[in-house]
């Protein structure tokens, strides 16, 4: 049973997060909602889901800054106890072609998307391991990270990063029968996608569409399932076939 088990989601107040936070919910897990800046719709989504019988409460912190995570980590473990799964879902982009690029948005864009993993993951694994009853960890890539995008070396590195990461944690946890998965999103119709050629992206996508945050969702969804046990160190598309 699920209902006992506690998943923190990072990055919970952006379009991917938000419909994992409601699809975890739904399986029945007690959901930790982090957010950076958005504390207005991270509330809202507790009060969602409160209202719908699931338990969630919000965590604030910047992913990238190691020493403020691990303090807003720490307190909440003390007041609430281990998670038993962790959603890796926090990011952000600062487009511009390679010669362009400021080195400060090489530096954020790596930071927020890369260094987290470390930054969240590290001070979670040691209390999830002495629960002694698995776990998963999904972190949440990109189509990027696998193919590359123009205009992206700064967020194509960072989820290429992930990528190798997460296949090494699996390998660390495996024994403990915790599982580590790679979710890779394509073009999903989020905030994110504002501003995008979105007529020239659908001409790579074979599917002729964007994917919708609950598609995505559903996959993590099932990632935290009984049924998803044996499944570890794999890296899983959500792209309309881009790749």
């Amino acid at each position: 049973m699920s209902m006992h088990k506690r998943v923190l989601i990072t990055g919970a107040s952006g379009g991917i997060g938000n419909a994992i936070a409601r699809a975890l919910a739904a399986s029945g897990f007690r959901l930790g909602l982090h957010y950076h800046s958005n504390a207005a719709k991270a509330e809202q989504l507790v009060q969602e889901l409160g209202a719908a019988g699931a338990a969630a409460h919000c965590l604030e912190f910047d992913a990238s800054n190691r020493e403020a995570t691990r303090r807003a980590l720490a307190a909440d473990l003390e007041k609430h106890g281990a998670y038993w799964g962790v959603v890796c879902n926090a990011g952000i982009t600062a487009d511009n072609t390679f010669a362009a690029m400021p080195g400060e948005d090489w530096d954020r864009v790596l930071a927020t998307n890369l260094d987290s993993f470390y930054n969240v993951l590290q001070p979670l694994v040691m209390p999830l391991v002495r629960m002694r009853s698995g776990g998963r960890i999904v972190t949440i890539a990109s189509v990027a990270g696998q193919m590359g995008n123009r205009g992206q070396t700064n967020y194509s590195a960072a989820k290429a990063g992930v990528i190798g990461a997460s296949k090494a944690l699996a390998v660390e946890l495996a024994s403990r029968g915790i599982t580590v998965n790679c979710v890779a999103p394509g073009l999903i119709e989020t905030d994110m996608l504002h501003g995008a050629p979105v007529a020239e992206i659908l001409k790579q996508i074979p599917l002729g569409r964007l994917g919708q945050p609950q598609e995505v969702a559903a996959l993590v969804a099932f990632l935290f399932s009984d049924a998803a046990a044996y499944i570890t160190r794999q890296v899983i598309a959500v792209n309309g076939g881009m790749l």
